[in-house]
């Protein structure tokens, strides 16, 4: 049994990164035989298993056949004959098919420190074109690397064009997409994560609606923008979709199956970015503001509220967020309470509470 760091943990403390995470590979060994040392075994599709102290992940050896189409078309051949070797060579790109031996040594048969050293993301083998993710989690290694200067070389770009010719990227789940999404978003270059999807004609398969041009450029920018804040996942995904109208946004964030804030914050985001764009250099009427607060839900979403107008901030109408917060927090200072001690009640109350936010929203964007 022999035992190697390897993957991610490698690679970063050869950039002098710091390690989150270390994952480990067994050689030569059963599951049996790890279960009598103590570790647990999780995973239902390979042998996987976590250290009885650290918790770490280790998993034997394994190499994968392409079965079907998507991702999880594949059978894995796990067993004490896989090498070392066998078992990197199934990985996606060189920088990530490095091991290191318990004494430190490294282990790297497909040159992935020279491909490091050059800055250079390159598949391990034409086995990437197995695995439709895999243009996905390149993408997004490239918007972790690019401040470092790292770029995808040409080879596996072209590889990953003939990969979206055959068809192979329609088969992926909403699930899974949203997932590679979301972890991009939060990339140190998010926008360059798309830009790549972009150059590949990926994004007209995954988000056809930021196909346009000056649509995709407009979300870049806000993406950017916001992305340099301590923005959450919602407020990004929100800010991509910032040009689109808001039928066309809602439907995207609906299919692939993002959170529901995230879908909320969009929703919101693309209706108030497309009102705005009635009033550039003209002011508010403020009933319209005050059915955009209600549309909101301002009063009994205030923190969302806070996240819409600082994404708002990103877009082209950001003139308007300090004018919209200042009467927001006019209108929020209607007491309902101080209404029915002074006898309102039933619709009567209602009416009163949104003549006084009227009246506060009035005043606070008077000239």
């Amino acid at each position: 049994m022999e035992i190697y760091l390897v993957g991610g943990a490698v690679r970063d403390g050869r950039l002098g990164i710091p390690v989150k995470d270390r994952d480990w590979v067994v050689v030569g060994a059963t599951p049996e035989a790890m279960k009598q040392k103590g570790f647990r075994q999780v995973g239902a599709d390979f042998p996987v298993f976590l250290h009885p102290k650290t918790g770490e992940e280790y998993a034997l050896a394994r190499t994968e056949r392409k079965q079907g189409r998507g991702y999880h078309g594949f059978t894995v051949y796990s067993a004490p004959d896989v090498t070392l070797e066998e078992d990197l060579k199934r990985r996606d790109l060189t920088i990530n098919a490095m091991a290191e031996h318990e004494d430190g040594t490294l282990v790297d048969p497909f040159n992935g420190l020279a491909d490091l050293e050059q800055k250079t993301l390159r598949h391990v083998s034409e086995a990437f074109a197995e695995d439709p993710l895999r243009i996905l989690r390149t993408a997004r290694f490239a918007a972790r690397f690019h401040p470092l200067g790292f770029t995808i070389c040409a080879d596996t770009m072209a590889l990953m064009r003939e990969m979206i010719s055959s068809g192979e990227l329609e088969h992926l789940v909403p699930e899974r997409v949203w997932q590679e999404v979301q972890r991009a978003l939060h990339e140190k270059s998010p926008t360059v994560f798309f830009k790549v999807l972009h150059d590949l004609g990926a994004l007209d398969i995954l988000m056809p609606e930021l196909a346009n041009t000056e649509r995709f450029e407009a979300g870049l920018q806000a993406l950017q923008c916001i992305s340099i804040q301590d923005s959450t996942t919602a407020q990004r995904f929100a800010a991509l979709l910032s040009a689109l109208p808001e039928p066309e946004a809602s439907a995207r964030a609906t299919a692939m199956k993002s959170p529901n804030d995230c879908r909320d914050l969009a929703r919101l985001l693309c209706l108030l970015t497309g009102w705005l764009s009635q009033y550039n250099g003209a002011d508010l009427p403020p009933e319209n503001v005050l059915d955009m607060f209600d549309q909101a839900d301002l009063w009994r979403r205030p923190e969302r509220f806070e996240l819409l107008l600082a994404t708002l901030t990103c877009t082209p109408q950001q003139q308007h967020v300090q004018p919209l917060k200042l009467a927001a927090e006019s209108a929020q200072g209607v007491s309902p309470q101080a209404l029915l001690k002074q006898g309102f009640k039933g619709k009567e109350l209602g009416n009163a509470i949104r003549n006084e936010r009227l009246a506060r929203i009035t005043q606070a964007l008077a000239p």
